[in-house]
C-alpha cells in the first residue's frame, strides 16, 4: 500500500488528507484499485460506490470522499470498468461484488461497523450488496438512486441508454473512462424488489428535488417498498449523485451513517446464498411482481 496526500476544497479552506492506496480483488477475480481516508477516532467506516462514470480520483467524488472522511474513515473503491480498477461495468449486476470487496476489506482492517454510501449507481448497488452481499453493512445511504433499470423518463437517462445500447454510444463510453460489458443475459433484481430485503439495517434516501436523471417517483417507490423501514431526506436544488452532494450534506450523510450504524446489531459475514450473480434462471433471479417482462 502507498501512503499519499492529497487537497481538498472545504468550507474552512483547502484541507490536506493523507490516503492510503488500496488494490483489493473481488470473489470473482477483478483487481480494484481506490483508497482508504483515515478519519476521526471510531470503528465505523463508510464503504463509499460511486456513480455511473465516476471513479476516486475524479474531482467532484474526491470532494465528496474528503467531507466524507472529515466525520469518520473512507474505505472507497473504482468499480469493475471504471478508473484504475480492472474488467468491465455490468452496470448494476456484478458490482455489488466491489462494494462488497469494500466491506470486506473495511472488516478485515478492523473496523467493526461499517455503513455503505452509495451514489446513483453505486445507490442502486448499495441496496443489492445489503440484500445479497457475503457481508452485511451496519447502515445504508442510496444517493440519487434509481428504483427500477431501463428508466428512460428523462433526457438524461435517454442519453445513458444510448451510451449503453447503440455501437456509438459504447465508443463514447470509452471516451468518457468506462468500460462496458456486454448486455444482460439476465436481468438483475431491480432495487425497488430488493429494498425490503434491507430491513432490519437502518436505511437513508437522499434525493434532490430537481434532479434530472430520476423523479421523486423512484425514492417514493422505494420508500414505499421498503415498508416504511427507510428514511426519506428530499434535498433541495438540481443535483444528481455526488455532483448534487456538497460537502455541508456529505457531512449529514455521514453523520447519519455513524448514528444508525451505532445504533444496529453489528453486521456478519453469511454465506452469500442471495447473491444474484451466480448461474442462477431468469425467475430466480427475478422476484414476483417485476417490473421487467
Amino acid at each position: 500500500m502507498q501512503d499519499n496526500c492529497v487537497r481538498a476544497d472545504r468550507k474552512s479552506g483547502a484541507a490536506q488528507v493523507t490516503h492510503r492506496a488500496l488494490n483489493v480483488t473481488t470473489l470473482d477475480g477483478v483487481s480494484l484499485s481506490g483508497m482508504h481516508l483515515p478519519g476521526p477516532g471510531g470503528d465505523t467506516a463508510l464503504a463509499v460506490c460511486h456513480g455511473f462514470t465516476h471513479h476516486t480520483r475524479l474531482p467532484v467524488t474526491r470532494v465528496v470522499l474528503e467531507a466524507l472522511s472529515g466525520q469518520a474513515p473512507v474505505v472507497a473503491l473504482d468499480m469493475r470498468g471504471h478508473g484504475r480498477s480492472g474488467g468491465r461495468t455490468t452496470v448494476g449486476d456484478r458490482e455489488l461484488l466491489d462494494l462488497d470487496a469494500a466491506v470486506r476489506w473495511a472488516r478485515d482492517a478492523g473496523y467493526s461497523r461499517v455503513a455503505t454510501v452509495g451514489f446513483s449507481l453505486g445507490a442502486a448497488v448499495a441496496l443489492r450488496q445489503a440484500t445479497a452481499g457475503t457481508v452485511r453493512p451496519d447502515a445504508v445511504v442510496a444517493v440519487s438512486g434509481p428504483a427500477r433499470w431501463y428508466s428512460r423518463e428523462t433526457p438524461a437517462m435517454r442519453r445513458v441508454h444510448w451510451l449503453l445500447e447503440q455501437p456509438h454510444g459504447r465508443a463514447v463510453a470509452r471516451l468518457l473512462g468506462v468500460r462496458l460489458d456486454s448486455a444482460w443475459d439476465v436481468v438483475p433484481p431491480s432495487p425497488v424488489e430488493v429494498v425490503a430485503a434491507v430491513a432490519p439495517v437502518p436505511l437513508l434516501l437522499v434525493h434532490f428535488a430537481g434532479d434530472h436523471y430520476f423523479s421523486a417517483a423512484h425514492p417514493e417507490a422505494l420508500a414505499a417498498a421498503s415498508g416504511g423501514h427507510a428514511q426519506l431526506w428530499t434535498e433541495p436544488g438540481e443535483g444528481h449523485g455526488e455532483s448534487g452532494t456538497g460537502p455541508e450534506l456529505a457531512e449529514r450523510i455521514a453523520l447519519w451513517a455513524l448514528a444508525a450504524a451505532s445504533s444496529a446489531i453489528p453486521g456478519e459475514r453469511t454465506n452469500g446464498g442471495g447473491s444474484t450473480v451466480g448461474p442462477r434462471t431468469p425467475a430466480e433471479r427475478r422476484a414476483p411482481g417485476s417490473e421487467v417482462g
